[in-house]
């Protein structure tokens, strides 16, 4: 396949979209779901603190935040291939490094600190090699045209496998491996990642724009794309109610219900199984519904197993519940990353993605302070005041965007206003 126009990130050689965009995807996407959700759990068994735990949650993301911005603009700058070889390599090192540091410091200080400063490196290099395979997939889609919705749901689909396996993967091998084979096995995906990624030609931009150039622009491109502004939004305030649930989790299945850490990460694999089929169901459902009906299902799902979530008292229960908030959540993804691609221009893709990601995972580090700091026994009203707002943010989106002119592109063969409202 052949790229002759756009970005410089968006030119690929002729090889096949398996080999140049899903699979170092499939790699990356490992080394994220075992970061993201292996990491919280190596905190708990390591400090045996609910408070680090939390502490540990938004110190992951903190950083990530704070590397969008960056991240966005060296893809625009340097190109996919780079950037995700430089930022996996890294990720894999630093995984390295603390799995040799632990074993020496299996407990007090120095490994509260091996810890702490791993989930926070390992989510800056993350969030890097993220822009640069979402990038990727984004050019992928765009040559697409109208199956744009196909190629997401693939990548989709890949994440989703990924999270599938990566949290029981995790968990598994933390109980009977330890923190070394957990960390050893977090280097090898990423490697692997560095490896797959295909090599493309790229020629340095004669005045390559700075971060706040590229924000800016982001900025700018948001804004000129209302539909894209008010999902970005609908969420944003969504994730307070996710971020929570992946926060407290640790805590409440472990601290509270008596489960093993590997109940933990089954948990997140079933809500990834439940994803997947919920992404396979809107791959046909966007083609015969539209892409507003299908969000507004999915946004009713996320409502309302966010709010029956936070009332339960069984695993069993809590389980099923993230199961589904979880697959709600992944439709409306397909939906976000459809329209994404369908309405930023190339030339700003990266820097928008970053930016609308960065606007998209704030609550994240919030959502960690808040169990960090919140007693025990009191997670369960926070969990549902965060559900009540992540119900009537949602609830406002779908209802705007219902009444928004649908997004017009310019290039002949994509989708008008019908692919939004159906």
């Amino acid at each position: 396949m052949r790229s002759g126009s756009g970005p410089r990130h968006a030119r690929r050689p002729v090889s096949s979209t398996l080999r140049a965009v899903y699979l170092p995807r499939t790699a990356d996407a490992a080394a994220f779901a075992m970061t993201t959700y292996g990491i919280p759990l190596l905190v708990l068994a390591t400090t045996h603190s609910a408070a680090l735990t939390g502490l540990a949650f938004a110190l992951e993301w903190i950083p990530r935040l704070s590397a969008f911005a960056l991240a966005g603009a060296m893809v625009d700058r340097y190109g996919t291939t780079r950037v995700l070889r430089y930022a996996s390599v890294a990720r894999a090192l630093v995984a390295l490094a603390a799995a040799l540091a632990l074993p020496a410091h299996s407990t007090g200080p120095g490994a509260t600190a091996t810890v702490m400063v791993l989930a926070a490196v390992t989510g800056v290099l993350t969030e890097f090699s993220y822009i640069a395979a979402e990038t990727a997939g984004a050019a992928a889609s765009r040559e697409a045209g109208d199956g744009a919705h196909r190629v997401q749901t693939v990548l989709l689909g890949i994440d989703q496998v990924a999270t599938l396996a990566g949290p029981a993967l995790a968990a598994l091998l933390l109980q009977h491996t330890g923190a070394f084979g957990m960390l050893a096995t977090l280097a090898c995906f990423s490697l692997a990642a560095a490896v797959l990624a295909p090599r493309r030609l790229h020629q340095p931009a004669e005045e390559p724009a700075s971060v706040m150039t590229g924000l800016r622009a982001g900025w700018e491109t948001l804004r000129s794309l209302p539909a894209l502004a008010w999902l970005v939004t609908g969420m944003t305030l969504a994730s307070l109610g996710v971020g929570l649930m992946q926060a407290a989790a640790p805590v409440i299945v472990v601290q509270q219900l008596g489960h093993s850490s590997a109940s933990v990460g089954l948990i997140w694999s079933a809500a990834a199984l439940a994803s997947l089929l919920a992404i396979a169901v809107c791959r046909r459902a966007i083609d015969r519904y539209g892409l507003w009906a299908v969000g507004a299902t999915s946004a009713a799902l996320v409502a309302g197993a966010g709010l029956a979530v936070a009332a339960a008292h069984t695993y069993t229960a809590y389980l099923i519940l993230i199961a589904v908030l979880m697959a709600g959540e992944g439709g409306m993804s397909v939906v976000l990353r459809t329209l994404r691609s369908h309405l930023i221009p190339p030339d700003v893709f990266g820097a928008t993605l970053g930016l609308t990601i960065l606007i998209f995972l704030l609550p994240f580090p919030l959502a960690g302070l808040l169990v960090a700091l919140t007693p025990a026994p009191a997670l369960t009203s926070v969990a549902t005041a965060c559900a009540v707002i992540q119900a009537l943010g949602l609830t406002l989106t779908f209802a705007r965007l219902r009444t928004l002119p649908g997004p017009h592109t310019a290039k002949k063969g994509r989708r008008s206003g019908a692919a939004l409202c159906g």
